[in-house]
């Protein structure tokens, strides 16, 4: 005999479960356990954890859930068999499509009908029976229960040590005997271990709004709903072994695993006579002459045996409808101009490419087909489509299920969890700390940590807290640290699609997404993969968006015919450009750190653009890669291989690895990876709970390498590289593609500024700068803009020709406090019957306008009508006009009060002030500007003064604070940039510094900084110095 506990519940039980999936199934195989069911509520969103845990721990995974009845009691069904396991996904689907999002409950006949394979229990207090118990009704629940699931329902008692629990235990016994119904033991377990006992009561705090101190009966009366083991069971129901003894024979019943579960991949519909491998070739082949009419005969000539070789591995893989179900997607976007472009390992293929689905030309950049599929390992392929945000992305989602069917496609889930700021809050509610004490302690967020004895009390003073709350803190603190990463919710994935043959529903629940029209599955895309369900990746970009804009505007405004595959290669201006670092604006390429490095790296082609994408990122910076590479591309440090063996892969990187498909190919040539072992580490990479998995997977490595005779030294490189790649490894697939889009972005914005600003700005927000760093750079570009006006702006920007320039003229849509569909009324009753005469004009053929938005419009500079007004006689026409009329205000308004002329105009800064109030930019002069020659008599300088400065040099600049960030991979250095009416200056803040002026640094949207220029590795930047401290005196207005 065997104890198996049949009833567990895990974090995906949200806020009701003190434990996650995995720890539960690990904790199940220490204490000896040969099977452990897991129900959680309503949802399989931990099942295939939970599943691949109690596997690789050497124990059975029982798979159930409990569903909500319409009373709000939970019904505990475990699948028997797979019919069992698909009704009961279908169960949970029917329950969860029914309401809105959130809102849930299963009938009574919903259970009647899908019953089959199913095995119930009566479950614990929450439970069906216990409550029918308390309301007399407890025999008629169960006779119900049994005429339903036949000899498939069992009893189940739970001893805890409380004193009313062993009542509903007699009665349910007494039911058990009168109906003839067998019954179990179990220990209705909520988490894994007795300590978990406190998560769950902060989870129970969470869940009612309310404080650990005033949750009362809320709480858990002791802690003894954690996993036991057969000796402590045996002692609980010692009267009853059989209770106990029973439970091994149940887990034997339950033949399910989830590995029977069969995804198949839809059918794509071929005419009679047809195969789907024929038509996916006739595709292929007939679009390849048009994809390669106007390439070089070397590059032409490669095309049909690189499509024969591909065409091989797809049939073989019985994958033809794969890619024509993607191949219908992208022409769904051809035929409704809808700017696509696959991404991903699909990069790496020509069918991709000559079907549409992909930009960028395998064979001319030399892209490996068997980084996407081969025949060598089982790996699915990986087609990410980049859509534009917004209704463009809508539409072909919309597509999809309408093709498919709504119960044969869902979205992927993305497990949300507590981090940072979330942790802090939900746990220092649950201690009793009002808002003013955790926005302070919500500051603390991105360095918090473990104290221990003297320094939380340290600390604690140093943050201005009482010290007599130092262990209130410290409980807040072991909470926080231990609710991180635990999952909150299941989110929406950003964009992945799966599409089923079969209902959908029969492998994993739906249930409605947060936006209208959508649903969801209960997995995310680690689930699918590891159950080799295929998804469709369909996400929204904002480029995608500005470049389709931008296409549009070029063919209007210049007659010129441009789209992603026909954009001049190796553009002169393109590449000074990068060189400059002059990027703001351009995609990828744009941040703080992309711009130090392009000078540096200078690219000079198209495939340093593709390293410049992936390099900025944190597994080449977290593996010291960044710095080596950069040397080496700057002839300072020699090109060398860890091993002789990895030249032919590391030579196009410097022997530097900087890309995912790198690092699995090392390991496959010198440690002897099958292809399935390579793929598990690819896996283990993307992986968001990586640490356990990667250590197995490294020793493996290092056993192949020893194998292979591989010096220690070169092991240890290499597995660094690997951990390294573990926290953010970028494949360089993916890297092409975003080079394309970079290369597209920066020709546009060089060689048609007016039209690619203007698309940008309709599509904000985007990007990483600001719509008012956006604009000042644009000016600094020699681009004009032109003011907002009633009479002659549109909802959108727009493109204007002034003596023979293409100038850009401000929308309504960014007019703070305008509601969209009142700034598209104005424009379409101004088309319809002409421009407006004056305010009352436009008040009375746009009744929609409300008060707010007339003050809005007028601060805005939005109604000077022809410059007949100015801004403060706008704003006080604007009270008039929308004065209450027919009553005692008539008889008060005097003549000399309608008068506005006396009120002067706004000027300088004030105006400048309002631009940025009302619409967050402004088209006149940069704030610094006001204040500049006072400035110049402090001997403060412009950022244009600081780029010839020499090492040592100490100076201090003035200007607006436009990023402030503080990447992971810094270990808290901070990185300030201001910027002025001449451009940008960089600072670097240490830890220490930043920590003695983190209030002013963070509250002040202007600064003064002096700091030292300092050149360290690839950063040329002013390290601030505290030698004068840091002031805001010469700021006199609040731009915000």
């Amino acid at each position: 005999m065997s104890f198996c506990e049949l009833h567990t519940r895990s974090a995906f039980s949200f806020l009701s479960s003190g434990s996650e999936p995995q720890r539960l199934a690990a904790r199940a195989a220490e204490l000896g356990i040969k099977s452990v069911g897991l129900l959680d509520r309503d949802t399989f969103a931990g099942a295939v954890r939970f599943y691949f845990e109690a596997k690789e721990q050497g124990i059975r995974s029982i798979i159930g859930a409990e569903v909500t009845l319409d009373d709000g009691t939970l019904l505990p069904l475990v699948a028997l068999d797979l019919k069992g396991y698909q009704n009961l996904s279908r169960l949970i689907t029917t329950s969860k499509l029914r309401s809105k999002k959130g809102e849930h409950f299963a009938t009574r006949r919903d259970i009647e009908y899908h019953s089959a394979g199913l095995m119930c229990f009566t479950g614990g207090p929450d439970g069906l029976i216990h409550n029918s118990i308390k309301r007399g009704d407890g025999q008629l629940d169960l006779a119900w229960l049994k005429y339903v699931f036949e000899d498939r329902l069992y009893v189940e008692l739970q001893r805890h040590h409380l004193r009313h629990e062993e009542a509903i235990n007699q009665a349910l016994l007494g039911l058990a005997h009168k109906l003839r119904v067998d019954y179990f033991a179990s220990n209705g377990v909520y988490y894994a271990d007795e300590k978990d006992r406190e998560l769950y009561d902060v989870f129970t705090c969470i869940k009612n709004h309310t404080t650990i101190y005033d949750a009362g009966k809320l709480l858990s009366e002791n802690s003894e709903r954690y996993i036991k083991n057969e000796r402590q069971m045996l002692r609980l129901f010692a009267d009853i072994p059989e209770a106990v003894e029973i439970t091994e024979e149940i887990a034997a019943r339950v033949r399910f695993s989830m590995e029977e579960l069969a995804y198949t991949f839809p059918d794509y519909p071929v005419p009679p006579g047809e195969t789907m491998d024929s038509v996916l070739r006739q595709k292929a082949i007939e679009r390849a002459q048009e994809r390669y009419r106007d390439k070089a005969w070397p590059i032409r000539s490669q095309v049909l045996p690189r499509l024969e070789k591909e065409f091989r591995v797809i049939e073989m893989k019985r994958l033809a409808g794969y890619f024509l179900v993607v191949n219908d997607i992208s022409d769904y976007c051809k035929a409704n101009k809808i700017l696509s472009q696959g991404r991903g390992s699909a990069a790496n293929s020509v069918v991709c490419y000559t079907l549409g689905i992909t930009a960028v030309d395998p064979i001319e950049h030399n892209l490996l087909f068997e980084r996407f599929l081969s025949e060598k390992y089982e790996q699915y392929p990986d087609i990410d489509i980049d859509l534009p945000s917004g209704d463009d992305r809508e539409s072909v989602i919309q597509h999809v299920y309408e093709k498919y069917g709504r119960r044969s496609s869902g979205m992927t889930a993305n497990v949300i969890c507590y981090r940072g700021k979330s942790a802090i809050r939900e746990a220092g509610k649950t201690f009793g700390f009002g808002p003013e004490v955790l926005d302070r302690l919500s500051r603390l967020n991105s360095h918090y940590e473990q104290f221990k004895g003297d320094e939380l009390y340290k600390r604690l003073k140093d943050e201005g807290f009482d010290a007599t709350e130092t262990y209130r803190l410290q409980k807040f603190s072991d909470i926080y640290h231990r609710i991180l990463d635990f999952p909150r919710h299941l989110g929406q994935h950003s964009g992945g699609m799966v599409v089923s043959l079969d209902r959908l529903d029969g492998i994993v629940p739906l249930e409605p997404a947060s936006m209208d029209g959508r649903t969801i599955i209960q997995w995310d895309k680690d689930d699918c993969e590891a159950l080799k369900v295929v998804k469709i990746d369909l996400l929204g970009l904002g480029m995608m968006a500005v470049l389709r804009d931008s296409i549009t505007l070029i063919r209007e405004h210049h007659g010129v015919k441009l789209d992603l595959y026909r954009i001049p290669n190796n553009d002169k201006k393109v590449y000074d450009a990068l060189q400059k670092g002059d990027t703001v604006g351009m995609f990828q390429v744009e941040s703080r750190a992309q711009i130090a490095f392009l000078p540096k790296a200078k690219p000079r082609c198209f495939y340093d653009i593709v390293v410049q994408v992936a390099i900025i990122r944190p597994g080449p910076i977290v593996g010291n890669m960044l710095h080596s590479y950069l040397k080496r591309r700057q002839g300072f440090e020699e090109v060398s291989y860890p091993h002789e063996s990895l030249a032919p892969i590391l030579k196009r990187t410097l022997g530097v690895p900087l890309f995912q498909e790198q690092l699995l190919k090392i390991a496959m040539d010198i440690a002897g990876f099958s292809g399935g072992e390579a793929d598990e580490l690819r896996r283990a990479m993307g992986f968001k709970r990586p640490d356990r998995k990667m250590e197995r997977i490294t020793q493996n490595l290092r056993n192949g390498m020893t194998k292979n005779n591989i010096p220690e030294d070169v092991q240890d490189q290499i597995v660094d590289y690997t951990k390294a790649f573990a926290n953010y490894g970028f494949p360089e697939s993916h890297a092409y593609s975003f080079a394309l889009l970079a290369y597209a972005s920066a020709y546009y914005i060089i060689h048609f500024r007016a039209c690619f600003m203007t698309a940008m700005f309709n599509n904000y927000p985007l990007g990483f700068y600001s719509a008012a760093t956006l604009v000042k750079d644009a000016q600094r570009h020699g681009l004009h803009f032109r003011h907002l006006d009633v009479n002659l702006s549109d909802y959108d920007f727009t493109v204007e020709e002034v003596d023979g320039e293409k100038q850009v003229r401000v929308g309504l849509r960014f007019v703070r406090g305008l509601r969209e569909t009142v700034g598209r009324a104005i424009v379409e009753e101004r088309n319809r019957a002409g421009t407006f005469d004056d305010l009352a004009d436009l008040l009375r053929r746009v009744p929609e306008l409300n008060k707010r938005e007339v003050r809005a419009l007028s601060i805005a500079g939005a109604l000077n009508f022809d410059n007949s007004i100015h801004r403060r006689e706008a704003l006080w026409q604007s009270e008039l006009e929308l004065r209450p009329k027919g009553t005692l205000f008539d008889q008060a308004t005097k003549t000399e009060e309608t008068d506005p002329h006396f009120l002067s105009r706004l000027e300088g800064v004030d105006l400048v002030a309002a631009d940025l109030k009302k619409t967050g930019i402004s088209i006149g002069r940069h704030p610094m500007s006001f204040v500049r020659e006072r400035l110049n008599t402090l001997g403060i300088l412009t950022a244009e003064q600081t780029r010839n400065l020499r090492r040592g040099d100490v100076v201090s600049v003035a200007g607006a604070v436009i990023i402030r960030q503080r990447p992971m991979t810094t270990k808290n250095v901070v990185f300030v940039t201001l910027e002025d009416e001449t451009g940008f200056s960089n600072f670097v803040v240490m830890p220490d510094v930043f920590e003695s002026y983190r209030a002013v640094i963070n509250r002040n949207d202007f600064l003064i900084i002096r700091g030292v220029f300092e050149e360290r590795g690839m950063l040329k930047a002013l390290y601030f110095t505290p030698l004068s401290g840091i002031s805001t005196e010469v700021v006199s207005h609040d731009f915000r």
